[in-house]
């Protein structure tokens, strides 16, 4: 088995600069690190159990299959609160049929964002009789 000690995403923005505008103020993600010098510069933001690297720069924008999944204690606040920021949602708030409350943003490049809430009786939160 491979011992895994962190997890990290990459992503390699077509404007760099704007999507650190965006996960680093606009998200409000905290920065783990900086490193290089430069529009290109690579930053590290804290993802609860990994980390989201935005450095490079890539000519086109990351494969639509990309996704971030982000989990928050709450997904309305977090709405108000992305919205006075001047995020765009691209879809509110809906407690999905399998009990996840789940909210859709998207990055600066059009990467799809899902922020979820877990409720406190959702069964990855809470499990009778053990």
């Amino acid at each position: 088995m491979v011992h895994v000690l962190s997890s990290r995403i990459l992503l390699r923005p077509t404007d760099p600069e704007r999507s650190r505008a965006f996960y680093g103020e606009q998200l409000g993600l905290a920065v783990y690190r900086e490193f290089g010098t430069g529009p290109e510069r690579g930053t590290v933001y804290f993802l609860g159990g990994g980390f989201l690297e935005v450095s490079g720069r890539s000519e086109t924008p990351p494969a639509p299959a990309t996704r971030l999944w982000l989990q928050v204690d709450d997904v309305t606040a977090a709405r108000d609160e992305l919205k006075a920021k001047g995020v765009e949602i691209v879809r509110p708030p809906v407690e999905e049929p399998w009990g996840l409350v789940e909210m859709w943003i998207a990055d600066p490049d059009g990467t799809p964002i899902v922020l979820v809430e877990v409720p406190a009786d959702h069964p990855m939160r809470y499990r009778p009789g053990i």
